[in-house]
């Protein structure tokens, strides 16, 4: 295969992206351009150690994505408490009363959701900023910082 015809594979693949977001497709799309790069500056390359060397970057930019730069806080749905403990959050709805419940908002989603059912030892308004001490099943037990 010529340089550019790697290339082209390259972009499509990552186009491809863009139809089906998989997040995976475009790493092999960026080991089709890498191809594409070395058979420009070495033409005489063969095919399979064309295909082998697709195949090995494809495989390698997949595996550092999601070993080392995929953020694993964006959606760590049944993992432990210790990843909602110490956030703090705005009040939107306030408890009306001692162990009243009420609904706290975080700036980024916490384990897949932004609004968080609450309750409280104390009265809570709307506006005040709240900080998580545990979490009971799906309610979060907070104090008011």
């Amino acid at each position: 295969m010529e340089w550019w015809q790697w290339i082209i594979a390259g972009f499509c693949l990552i186009g491809l992206e863009l139809v089906v977001p998989s997040f995976t497709i475009i790493w092999f799309g960026a080991g089709a351009l890498l191809v594409g790069l070395l058979t420009a500056v070495w033409p005489d390359i063969s095919l399979s150690w064309q295909f082998l060397g697709w195949s090995v970057a494809s495989i390698f930019f997949t595996f550092c994505w999601f070993r080392f730069f995929k953020n694993p806080s964006v959606a760590n749905y049944g993992t432990s408490k210790e990843l909602i403990i110490g956030e703090t959050g705005i009040i939107i709805r306030g408890t009306d009363d001692s162990y009243g419940r009420g609904i706290v908002r975080f700036r980024i989603p916490i384990l897949g959701a932004d609004e968080w059912s609450c309750y409280s030892d104390e009265m809570l308004k709307v506006g005040e900023s709240v900080k998580v001490l545990d979490i009971e099943g799906q309610i979060l037990k907070v104090t008011r910082i």
